[in-house]
């Protein structure tokens, strides 16, 4: 889906390069997530159950607005 990819390209652009490798491997964590659920994620329908990935999605949310 094209509006995950531009929201996940923000938080790229916005965090990666400064996130330390803990925050990286969740990123990468998120990435794996199929785009039925990183929707369920985004519209608040579902929570990640990794803490870490809850934080990205929590950060994804607030940057979208």
């Amino acid at each position: 889906m094209k509006e995950l990819d531009v929201l996940l390209e923000r938080w790229l652009g916005r965090h990666y390069a400064g996130a330390d490798a803990g925050r990286r491997r969740a990123f990468q964590r998120l990435l794996s997530a199929t785009d039925p659920q990183l929707v369920a994620w985004l519209y608040r329908r579902e929570r990640p159950e990794d803490p870490d990935v809850a934080v990205l999605v929590d950060e994804l949310v607030a940057g979208a607005g």
